[in-house]
């Protein structure tokens, strides 16, 4: 990811089921990103750790939902997730990254979750 990208949103907005942003870029980058690819790679140290072997693989959250938005400054935004998940400042550059490579990092999640003997499915309590 370059973090000198200094591309901007020209547009954020929520999907109507709150599973997608919907994410412009001055650069003509256009995409939806899934809540699930957000919530599961979260910039926060809780997800992200704060070397790359303190990285988290979260499963169970096909569902996610986003239900909030926050600015931060001019360079990021904050999410809110339904389980409550907020910690994490997405900037413009990651979310940039995340909309041109959202393919490939959501590959890469797949395959982590399938050699750990995870899912995507929120456990059910019995």
């Amino acid at each position: 990811m370059d973090e000198n990208n200094t591309c901007r949103p020209s547009e954020i907005r929520l999907g109507a089921d709150k599973k997608t942003l919907k994410i412009t870029f001055d650069d003509g980058l256009s995409a939806e990103i899934t809540a699930e690819l957000l919530r599961v790679r979260s910039p926060s140290a809780e997800v992200r750790g704060h070397t790359p072997d303190e990285r988290k693989t979260v499963p169970g959250k096909r569902d996610v939902m986003i239900i909030g938005i926050e600015p931060v400054g001019n360079y990021a935004i904050r999410l809110t997730f339904d389980d409550m998940h907020d910690s994490g400042i997405y900037s413009w550059p990651l979310l940039h990254h995340f909309a041109s490579e959202q393919s490939t990092i959501f590959a890469e999640y797949l395959a982590e979750l399938e050699a750990k003997g995870l899912g995507r499915e929120r456990a059910r309590r019995t």
